[in-house]
């Protein structure tokens, strides 16, 4: 590991202004952390975020459930009013990694590294989910821009994410037996408006199916329904083929759940 200054602000303000050069922010650190020691990333400054106070609140605003940024995803998992409110998300949270990931690993770093495979985006793009910064906000929609790519400018810091209640809503992916990410999750979230369907895992970063949402709307059967694999993720894990036979088993999984 390249050696490195460790800062932990007390303040956003004091984050921001400490991403000078070769920074990092740090929330969890379950993707940064191993990256560093396997010296793939050098950082000169690593800025923890979890000494600020106030960003890893839950609380039910409205028509949306607002989650601080490093909260816990073993928090979120257990959290009374994500369990009242929206409780795919308390279900998701809770099927995340192993106990020590859910007990080290935030929301908020989970969704600022937006890997391909991670349980959140799909979650955030299920339920139209606003995300707020240190600068302003983005929606769900506009803010995953491919592998690894987000909407987050240099510096800005994710606060939290607003959650659309939905009428109904729940969460099935087939887990990789070791690493537990998604080879196929779908969230599925049922709005007066219709429904989302967001899928993680099978294709190279998250994505709706509007195919699905359509059927879902219509009430067509989604017996035998599965992702095209012409865009669809393919490595030494699954195949393009196998991931969109496993999303339209995920999807039928997860509607089951729904009603």
């Amino acid at each position: 590991m390249h050696p490195f200054t460790l800062i932990r602000p007390k303040s956003l303000a004091e984050a921001g202004n400490a991403f000078r050069g070769d920074a990092a922010f740090l929330a969890g650190g379950h993707t940064l952390i191993p990256a560093m020691k396997a010296r793939l990333r050098a950082v000169e400054t690593l800025i923890d975020l979890t000494a600020i106070p106030g960003l890893d609140g839950i609380a039910r605003e409205g028509d949306h459930l607002r989650i601080g940024a490093t909260a816990r995803h073993a928090k979120v998992a257990r959290d009374a009013a994500v369990r009242q409110s929206i409780p795919a998300l308390a279900t998701l949270a809770g099927g995340i990694g192993d106990p020590q990931v859910r007990n080290r690993g935030t929301i908020g770093g989970s969704l600022a590294n937006n890997d391909p495979a991670a349980d959140w985006p799909a979650a955030a793009l299920g339920l139209d989910a606003v995300l707020e910064t240190s600068q302003g906000s983005h929606a769900a929609e506009d803010y995953f821009q491919g592998m690894f790519a987000t909407a987050l400018a240099d510096g800005e810091i994710l606060t939290a994410i607003r959650f659309r209640v939905p009428q109904a809503a729940a969460y099935a992916k087939h887990p990789h037996p070791a690493s537990r990410y998604a080879l196929a999750g779908l969230f599925v979230a049922r709005f007066p408006e219709g429904h989302r369907v967001a899928v993680t895992g099978a294709t190279m970063g998250v994505m709706r199916w509007t195919g699905a949402e359509a059927a879902l709307d219509t009430g067509e059967s989604l017996e035998g329904l599965s992702l095209a694999s012409d865009d669809l993720a393919s490595d030494i894990h699954a195949s393009a083929e196998f991931r969109g036979h496993l999303a339209g088993v995920m999807l039928r999984k997860a509607v089951s759940e729904l009603v």
